[in-house]
């Protein structure tokens, strides 16, 4: 056996190393998001002052705005995600962009328009408007350490990636993603952060039609390919499967993913700080369409990417064959296979991941340093100028970005799923928070009791579901994951590096289990029937129960306190507060629901 397994390792090619072409077209990339950093940084004295530094001084235009959140949605995990995903489950992952659709409709008509006409730069700060400075602290903390988690595990993502195909030191890829992140979004602020994911977007898609363009040619042709998916039930929009268990469903889609797109887009804070910095609320709605265009235009060709990738694997499952040993090593297997001979094109597919990777790490910093300003720093030290406290953001930016990559670090010594964990921490957070905010704005008899008790117990709900399935995984045939075959591999047809374990942690939720049967041995009851609900319906359950327990305490507790009517709150103008005397009114708190915030 020794000795079989030494010949096969003596017979292997040696892995392709990346060429001079493709250090370029990744160097390139990563010079013009440092340069369009320095930019927004130096010109016409920099940032001076928190509301340009957090919100672009809110004079940004829908376009810009649109793309940068379409691309917030795009780190190294969905660009390797989503087409495994696809491969594994088939085009029914189509059915996300539903959910994405539902949740911008629902965003543009519910909670932008609170949030633009208040003039907030935290979300939380509503928190506080409508309950108290306690809810407004356990929501900032909450996103905080939830959005510090999460950046640490994107910044690793591609470090990986590239120690992976290139052999470059894993510490040196972390500290390149990380400490070009952190530059350009300390020294430009929110209008570097947008305009950089602009050029991060059609990077991204650079990446995808060339694979697309490419792998379809080999498998011969548009035709052949859906040809091929059909044959192998790829192409499956039809399941209606109302098994909460089975990972993707057109039900699954439309509810679990419009609420956990919601609550990505609807409440939270890097997303909504991108909107507010909008010129008006018109052209706000406008960028979440131009968002919604650009989001079905990125998961279609992740997506078709996933197709064509098993059209060219039907008969040789470079996973079941050994090749790789995770689905999310599938994309760059197959970058690595299918461009052997294109100098530089590898490299535009790891520009894609960092792209993604540079955009929600630089969005989260902002972000982070934006909530801190504005819930901590200014209600304890409102002496600060604003000169000072531009000063104060720019080194919150360098603490969270350090922070983002000591996670990362830890990251890479750590094992087991702390990927998949990390992954999923922003949902268990995300979905309580949002029920904490649908109490606010549709309920007035919820009071700050109701809103503690609901988000106590569906953060815990949700908490103690995830942390389930992760301990219990649930088997490939509950998930719904489709056959694949390696009966047709030629014995030697790798290109594929010699630290493939390197990746043996997934990056998305759906390789936790890899269709590994699960042994019964130890499992609880529970295990297979609610701990195997899909990841998409974590959120769901947790702004739900929020909202349940936060009514039923509310109701037990009493009567709210009445409404101040009379000193409801508009947008203020351009460099005013959102907090300052006179905004309110006397310095009396008025708690707005939807109905309150009038038109500007």
């Amino acid at each position: 056996m020794d000795a079989a397994a030494g010949e096969l390792a003596a017979l292997q090619p040696a892995p392709r190393a990346f060429s001079l072409w493709d250090y370029g077209v990744f160097g390139l990339m990563l010079l013009v998001s440092t340069g369009i950093g320095l930019f927004y940084g130096l010109s016409r004295g920099g940032q001076k002052s928190p509301e340009a530094f957090f919100t672009g001084s809110r004079a940004m235009s829908a376009v810009p705005v649109g793309l940068s959140l379409s691309a917030s949605f795009m780190s190294a995990i969905q660009v390797l995600g989503v087409p495994a995903e696809a491969y594994r489950y088939g085009m029914k992952f189509l059915w996300m962009c539903l959910g994405q659709l539902l949740n911008s409709l629902l965003t543009a008509g519910l909670f932008l328009p609170v949030f633009y006409r208040l003039g907030l730069t935290s979300t939380y700060e509503y928190l506080e408007l409508r309950f108290s400075k306690k809810v407004r602290l356990c929501g900032t903390v909450q996103y905080i350490i939830a959005t510090v988690l999460y950046t640490g595990i994107v910044i690793y993502a591609p470090a990986l990636i590239l120690n992976q195909v290139t052999g470059l030191d894993i510490w040196a890829s972390l500290l390149s993603t990380g400490t070009i992140c952190t530059f350009y979004t300390t020294i430009g602020g929110m209008k570097a952060v947008i305009w950089t994911d602009v050029f991060q977007v059609f990077v991204m898609l650079s990446g995808f039609v060339a694979i697309l363009i490419q792998g379809t040619l080999l498998v011969g042709g548009p035709g052949q390919v859906l040809s091929i998916a059909y044959n192998h039930s790829r192409i499956n929009f039809g399941d209606f499967n109302p098994d909460p268990r089975s990972r993707y469903t057109f039900w699954t889609f439309l509810f679990g993913g419009t609420l956990l797109w919601l609550s990505m887009y609807g409440v939270n804070q890097a997303q909504v700080q991108r909107y507010v910095a909008c010129k008006t609320e018109k052209e706000a709605k406008r960028a979440l369409l131009v968002n919604q265009v650009g989001l079905f235009t990125i998961v279609s060709c992740a997506v078709g990417c996933g197709i064509v990738m098993f059209a060219l694997y039907k008969d040789c499952d470079p996973l079941l064959a050994g090749y790789i040993s995770a689905p999310d090593q599938y994309m760059p297997y197959l970058v690595l296979d299918i461009f052997e001979s294109c100098p530089g094109v590898p490299g535009l597919f790891l520009a894609c991941a960092y792209s993604g990777t540079l955009s929600t790490a630089s969005t989260s910093i902002n972000a982070m340093a934006a909530v801190t300003v504005e819930d901590l720093i200014k209600p304890n030290i409102p002496a600060l100028s604003p000169r000072k406290l531009a000063l104060v953001s720019k080194g919150l930016s360098l603490v969270y970005g350090t922070a983002c990559l000591t996670v990362a670090a830890l990251s890479s010594l750590l094992g087991g799923g702390v990927l998949q964990g990390s992954f999923t921490v922003m949902g268990v957070i995300s979905g309580p928070l949002l029920g904490a905010f649908i109490l606010g704005m549709f309920f007035p008899t919820c009071n700050t009791l109701g809103v503690f008790s609901g988000l106590s117990l569906g953060f815990l709900l949700s908490f103690w579901v995830a942390v389930g399935g992760t301990l219990y995984p649930p088997s490939a045939s509950t998930m719904g994951v489709l056959p694949s075959y390696a009966g047709l591999c030629p014995l030697l047809n790798v290109s594929w590096g010699a630290n493939s374990s390197a990746l043996e942690n997934s990056l998305t939720p759906s390789s936790s289990s890899l269709g590994r049967p699960s042994s019964n041995t130890g499992r609880p009851a529970i295990a297979d029937d609610f701990y195997a609900i899909s990841y998409l319906y974590y959120g769901a359950l947790g702004t739900l129960s929020t909202v349940a327990v936060g009514l039923l305490t509310s109701s037990l507790k009493g009567k709210q306190r009445p409404l101040d009517t009379v000193g409801r709150r508009t947008r203020v103008p351009r460099g005013g507060s959102a907090t300052g005397e006179g905004a309110l009114g006397s310095g009396e708190r008025s708690p707005p629901l939807l109905w309150e915030t009038e038109s500007p």
